[in-house]
């Protein structure tokens, strides 16, 4: 796995945990605005674009934030929540679900990825949960192909209120504990 890391990098394969509360928001906050550069570029405004660190701060509150780190860097993020008491999109009431997911773009394509959803399936999973689901706008065609590799499938749209973009609201099938 080592080689599909980043050139000249001296790494090893990724430790996924849960945020501490050492780690540095600021930090987690700007590796968000990284990973979702390329997206605002192309006109998407995802809340992870431009958001502040009391933001993430409040966004980490309501569920489990697992962290990817190589060598002791923090190169991705996800956000695990269990059932959303109140949300536009009904789905999220119903099952778990995976926000505010993010890999440092020299890191994207390594794996890293793959190690964040795996463990969010084993949060899912151990919390008894029967299936996974999450979001992406419609214009982001490879994320919508990511997901699908990862065998999530479309289940419905959602509007989220002040987003330029309607949102594909996938869901994964999990395997019963």
């Amino acid at each position: 796995m080592s080689s599909a890391f980043p050139a000249g990098e001296n790494v090893r394969r990724p430790h996924v945990r849960r945020l501490a509360d050492h780690d540095d928001l600021h930090a987690l906050t700007a590796l968000l605005h990284r990973a979702y550069a390329a997206l605002a570029a192309r006109g998407l405004n995802y809340t992870a674009v431009d958001q502040t660190v009391e933001t993430t701060r409040r966004r980490i509150a309501q569920g489990c934030c697992l962290v990817a780190e190589v060598d002791g860097r923090v190169v991705g993020t996800l956000l695990y929540t269990r059932r959303i008491t109140s949300c536009e999109a009904e789905l999220f009431t119903r099952v778990a679900s995976v926000h505010q997911f993010a890999v440092d773009p020299p890191w994207q394509g390594t794996g890293i990825g793959t190690a964040l959803m795996d463990a969010a399936e084993v949060l899912a999973i151990n919390d008894g949960e029967l299936a996974l689901a999450l979001d992406t706008a419609e214009q982001a065609e490879h994320l919508i192909a990511a997901y699908a590799r990862w065998g999530f499938e479309p289940a419905g749209h959602v509007q989220w209120p002040g987003k330029v973009y309607r949102s594909v609201l996938m869901l994964k099938r999990l395997a019963s504990a």
